[in-house]
């Protein structure tokens, strides 16, 4: 028997109110315990008002409230099937022929669409507020004059142009607005990708337009006598944008500019494990979106005893905890390249979506 459609927007009526219900819920925890958490960390800063802690936790809300979206889906599908379960309102629809496969499709169209637009709107959104929370959070909290990350062993940069690829390391880096100063520079060039030319070390080098202005500098050349000069200027194509870029986690760029910048990071040689993994996890979202509305519908969609509620809850939370986990650690084996960049995106999703499928057909066929 065909769903009618006015059975199907009453379904999914239920379901969207529930979800943005319960993630509304997630938003006001997470704004209360970050702005709880700035506050802590900004207790010694008298210059950090109140007002500049509520704008930061504001700034990472919708980051955080990404992580929230597929338990947002998976408590607003048990909600919603376990209200209509409860009213003898599915029961109904079963009696006059309609399976759970039927009536669970409205859901599962609203929940993949939801995972849709989970990474092509709020993720840009969220990517870009929180490279400003970042920002504030290294100038604001940290005390940081310059928002580049470097390692403990300094900061390294790959160049390349016509003639071949050079690598720059510093001990330090002095950043203000648009203006980009190494100290203790050292300069490795090669012809080619490993053909080694000669080394340059300089006492700091200022990025102006198209060159590195070195000063200081000793030049060493393979046979040839070292020599000084006082400065020198060397070709580069990098930018200040270029040089945050190399360093910006993936949660601070756009759904739509990661595979760009993938592709120049990769061939500029620079490791994009990190990134590609990160983009192939946000593709994966709309089938981990429906995988949840599974799952929830194999808690709710019986009736149950006395009590019962208590179990759905109770397994709805250790599911969620469950798939949290496992997701945290199939990332960090592609992470570490243990496992292919696809097969650790992926995974979750599609464990979660067997899983829920295999006990659905079990409840409802077997």
């Amino acid at each position: 028997m065909r769903l009618s459609t006015i059975l199907s927007v009453y379904i999914g009526r239920h379901f969207l109110v529930s979800f943005f219900g319960i993630f509304c819920l997630f938003l006001m925890l997470i704004l209360l315990f970050d702005s709880v958490e700035l506050l802590r960390r900004t207790a010694q800063r008298e210059t950090v008002t109140f007002a500049m802690v509520m704008e930061m936790s504001l700034l990472k809300l919708p980051f955080m409230g990404q992580k929230t979206f597929p338990f947002a889906i998976l408590f607003g599908g048990m909600a919603a099937f376990w209200r209509l379960t409860r009213t003898n309102e599915l029961v109904v629809t079963r009696a006059t022929g309609i399976s759970a496969w039927q009536f669970m499709l409205p859901v599962l169209f609203l929940a993949f669409l939801l995972g849709v637009l989970q990474i092509t709107l709020v993720n840009p959104l969220s990517s870009s507020m929180l490279a400003r929370y970042e920002r504030l959070e290294a100038t604001r909290i940290e005390g940081h004059a310059s928002f580049l990350s470097i390692s403990n062993s300094g900061l390294w940069l790959r160049q390349a142009d016509d003639t071949g690829q050079s690598v720059v390391h510093a001990e330090r880096v002095l950043q203000q607005n648009n203006e980009v100063e190494l100290r203790e520079v050292l300069v490795f060039l090669y012809e080619g990708k490993d053909t080694f030319r000669r080394r340059i070390d300089a006492r700091s080098a200022r990025l102006e337009d198209g060159f590195w202005h070195l000063t200081e500098a000793w030049l060493f050349e393979p046979e040839v006598p070292s020599r000084f000069e006082k400065d020198f200027w060397l070709p580069t194509d990098l930018t200040v944008n270029r040089i945050q870029d190399n360093f910006a986690a993936p949660e601070t760029m756009s759904f739509w500019d990661l595979p760009r910048f993938i592709e120049t990071l990769e061939s500029a040689g620079f490791s994009a494990i990190r990134h590609r993994l990160y983009w192939h996890t946000l593709m994966s979202a709309p089938l981990l979106m429906c995988a949840m509305v599974l799952i929830a519908a194999t808690f709710t969609l019986r009736q149950t005893r006395r009590g019962g509620t208590t179990y759905i809850v109770a397994g709805g939370v250790f599911t969620g905890f469950v798939l949290y986990f496992f997701s945290d650690i199939v990332f960090a084996l592609g992470l570490s390249d243990s496992i292919p960049v696809l097969l650790a995106a992926w995974t979750p999703s599609g464990v979660a979506t067997m899983l829920g499928a295999a006990m659905l057909l079990h409840l409802e066929d077997g």
